[in-house]
């Protein structure tokens, strides 16, 4: 080798080790991977959750086990009051989102209860006794089917005053009215009330419950959605008073609690039907002026 090749050598042998030097102290970057991040499943598994409660009530029907089976349903009946209002907050909604928890509602609050009402005390006359059982969780379907054709072909546009209120009994609700008679039979058998909790599981009282709480599902009955429901200032204090007296009523008595949400519900949809016809006059009188002071050609 010539002095130009010992040269080039010397020089190169520093910018190597300076560059392996580099090498040594440079900050690794951590792989990213492509897909969703956890945040955006949460809302999913929930509803998850609220779906295997659904099943698992059934599964407990079947066993005989008809308090754990309705508490079951109960739970799920929370999850899905709380999965929407998670996907809205983490900014996870997605048209996926939407079908699931219709299907896991479907299940939890169609078929769930119509098949443990029908274990627990339909079953008794015969056949005859699963049509009303069939019926809800037919009507249960229709309104699911109804909410999902909605989201394809877009919302139809609604005035202000009707965004607070639900077309039709919501199905967790409708579930948990339709629980009533066995809601009620379990709070009089632990307090020795043996008959009366005999009389609420009669198969004619079931029977009446499920096809009067599967029409109101299907009905275009306007209900209060209680999520844009404004609270006035004075009705703040006693609205926490009664809450709090409810949760502990809830604690001691739980399932005499969940007969009295069912009763306090179906007795507030006709001071739900009488608001929403007064909100619909009010705008209706403000539209008419305005129609009136129009010029015509």
């Amino acid at each position: 080798m010539n002095a130009d090749g010992e040269s080039r050598v010397s020089e190169a042998a520093p910018e190597a080790q300076r560059l392996r030097g580099l090498r040594r102290f440079r900050r690794r970057t951590r792989p990213r991977f492509e897909g969703l991040s956890f945040n955006r499943l949460i809302p999913n598994i929930l509803t998850m959750l609220g779906l295997c409660a659904g099943l698992v009530a059934i599964r407990a029907a079947i066993e005989g086990r008809f308090a754990l089976a309705a508490a079951l349903i109960v739970v799920a009946a929370v999850i899905d009051g709380l999965d929407g209002r998670l996907a809205r907050l983490l900014k996870a909604t997605s048209r996926f989102g939407a079908e699931f928890d219709s299907l896991a509602d479907f299940l939890s609050f169609g078929v769930a209860p119509a098949m443990v009402l029908y274990l627990w005390s339909m079953q008794t006359v015969g056949p005859l006794g699963f049509v009303p059982c069939l019926l809800f969780a037919v009507c249960s379907a229709l309104r699911l089917a109804r909410f999902n054709a909605s989201l394809d072909i877009g919302p139809a546009p609604k005035p202000a005053y009707a965004h607070s209120f639900f077309t039709g009994v919501p199905a967790p609700a409708g579930a948990g009215c339709a629980l009533f008679p066995l809601f009620g039979a379990l709070a009089f058998s632990e307090w020795g009330w043996v008959g009366t909790g005999d009389a609420i599981r009669h198969p004619v009282l079931v029977g009446v419950v499920l096809v009067a709480v599967g029409v109101l599902m299907v009905s275009t009955l306007p209900t209060w959605s209680f999520k844009n429901f404004r609270v006035p200032r004075a009705a703040v204090l006693p609205l926490l008073l009664g809450a709090g007296l409810y949760v502990a009523f809830l604690v001691a008595e739980p399932w005499a609690a969940l007969a009295a949400a069912g009763v306090i519900y179906l007795g507030m949809l006709p001071f739900s039907l009488k608001s929403y016809v007064t909100l619909k006059r009010e705008a209706e009188s403000l539209i008419e002026p305005e129609a009136a002071q129009t010029p015509t050609a």
